[in-house]
């Protein structure tokens, strides 16, 4: 994990930026994840070494994985779909190995803690990293189709297409948001 910052996409919302084991200090592979302020939080105490005075939830996780000899033996974050990121912790009990589902920041807060790796799919990559360089040439690897936003976003980018008057965009937009709104209708 790279590090934290405030989300310039979503209003009181923090980006987290993962970055591939194998990146150079010249070159990487990035996925932006936008979380919400509590989860950045978390995040946020655990990256900075910062020891609260009473234990965040993901540290109330942590004690009990060592209480009952769990162990988190890695995340992968598995899909994006219409903007959301879903993961599975991988957990061993010395008997049992089990995937439990996740939202992907507490997952992340959860490994930060542990120590354990984060993973992800290549169709995850595909779909949601972009290329990073220090000579500043960022390019994403595929950009991310209006079809996969949620609809909230679309509302967002509708309304900025039609501030500024571009209505064609627009046009398409309220299309797409007309679809996932009513499946049935879309094609119409």
């Amino acid at each position: 994990m790279l590090g934290i910052t405030r989300s310039e996409v979503q209003p009181g919302a923090y980006a987290l930026l993962l970055e591939n084991a194998d990146s150079t200090p010249d070159e990487a592979r990035r996925i932006p994840i936008v979380v919400g302020a509590s989860e950045a939080q978390s995040i946020a105490v655990r990256l900075e070494q910062v020891t609260p005075s009473r234990p965040l939830t993901h540290d109330l996780f942590v004690s009990m994985f060592h209480v009952y000899g769990i162990e988190l033996e890695g995340v992968t974050i598995y899909s994006f779909k219409e903007g959301v990121f879903s993961s599975f912790l991988h957990l061993n009990n010395g008997t049992l190995s089990v995937d439990v589902d996740s939202r992907t920041s507490d997952a992340i807060a959860i490994a930060l803690r542990t120590g354990a790796p984060i993973y992800t799919t290549p169709e995850v990559m595909k779909l949601t990293s972009y290329e990073w360089r220090r000579d500043g040439d960022y390019k994403p690897q595929r950009p991310v189709r209006l079809e996969d936003l949620p609809v909230e976003k679309l509302e967002q980018r509708l309304q900025r297409y039609v501030d500024k008057e571009e209505y064609e965009k627009a046009a398409r937009v309220q299309k797409i948001i007309a679809s996932k709104l009513n499946p049935s209708q879309g094609d119409e």
